[in-house]
């Protein structure tokens, strides 16, 4: 028993400075990047892709402009039909969530921080039934270009 509980300890010291701590839904990752930088390279990583890059939000102009600070936080708001298009197929629902959406921020601590809702999150809160090949290709893509926009 004891020799379970040391590797759960282990596994979860070793997965919390990759993840760290989201919103439910919401898969994170640490960026070694700064968020504008993160924000290219996720752009530029999209794009190379085919996917299209429908707008770019900085939070924080957007706050200064009111005479708020906030720090750095950006969000990326991208998709692709052909991807997007039988999701919504199955529960038209879904469509609230897409196109996805990339957050990329900047903690109390300077740590940059890329997030993305989690596939398997919106398939459970639209109850999606029969498009478990389509989820598992937004869930390989997003993990993929949220490691190389990242890294």
């Amino acid at each position: 028993m004891r020799a379970l509980i040391k590797s759960l300890v282990m596994l979860v010291c070793i997965v919390l400075p990759v993840t760290g701590f989201a919103a439910d839904g919401m898969i994170t990752l640490k960026s070694n990047h700064s968020v504008s930088a993160t924000a290219d390279r996720l752009e530029t990583l999209l794009k190379k892709k085919g996917m299209t890059v429908f707008t770019r939000v900085s939070h924080s102009a957007g706050a200064a402009g009111v005479g708020l600070q906030l720090r750095p936080t950006e969000l990326v708001i991208f998709g692709n039909p052909k991807v997007g298009t039988p999701l919504m197929q199955c529960v038209q629902s879904v469509a609230i969530d897409l196109p996805q959406k990339a957050l990329i921020w900047e903690d109390e601590s300077g740590q940059v921080w890329l997030g993305y809702n989690d596939p398997a999150y919106l398939q459970q809160r639209h109850d999606i039934e029969g498009c478990d090949a389509a989820l598992e290709k937004v869930s390989g893509a997003l993990e993929n270009f949220a490691i190389a926009a990242t890294e």
